[in-house]
């Protein structure tokens, strides 16, 4: 496994070892003393798997009190994955990482507490699978909006048909916060 810090260094893409032949392949997608090496000493207490078509933008979402690390990865069609900073005290305030993760290149990222996180659906459907390091905690659940000019992601939203092809959830659309508004963490 490879490790590799981005533009914001707490935000790591992890480039596993493959191992393949005409038979298939094999990865390891966990391995404690691994990642551990790599400066991530989380512990997880909750696995997450969904499924979602072309153009389906989930988040930017957030836990304000019991914030969630999480290791994220595509098993299935790929989706273009943000992670925003949210903490106030940190160097890269505001800053965030987007990458491509897809069945393809079987890339992850580690997004740590702190940070809002979403992705776009970029092929015909999609399966995300993720690792967190808390529990779902819906009373703490927030939404920052995924097309706030001031935080400027630049979604490739040519790969869904424009930004009318993007669907959100009722909850996304209706009560995600502005860049000004969103509450953040110290």
């Amino acid at each position: 496994m490879q490790a590799i810090p981005t533009e914001i260094p707490d935000v790591i893409e992890l480039v596993p070892k493959v191992f393949g032949d005409e038979r298939g392949f094999f990865l390891e997608t966990w391995n404690e003393r691994i990642y551990r090496d790599a400066g991530m000493t989380a512990s997880f207490v909750q696995d997450n798997w969904s499924r979602s078509r072309l153009g389906i933008l989930r988040g930017l979402h957030y836990q304000l009190q019991r914030p969630q690390g999480k290791l994220v990865r595509v098993t299935r069609g790929s989706v273009f994955d943000v992670a925003v900073d949210l903490r106030r005290s940190s160097a890269t305030f505001g800053k965030h990482v987007g990458r491509v993760l897809s069945e393809e290149n079987k890339r992850a990222l580690w997004i740590p507490p702190g940070f809002a996180h979403g992705f776009l659906v970029i092929s015909d459907e999609a399966d995300f699978a993720y690792k967190c390091t808390e529990f779902y905690a819906p009373e703490f659940d927030r939404t920052l909006a995924w097309n706030d000019p001031a935080v400027d992601i630049a979604w490739p939203l040519d790969l869904v048909g424009g930004a009318d092809a993007v669907q959100l959830s009722e909850k996304d659309r209706t009560k995600a916060a502005s860049w000004a508004t969103a509450e953040t963490f110290a």
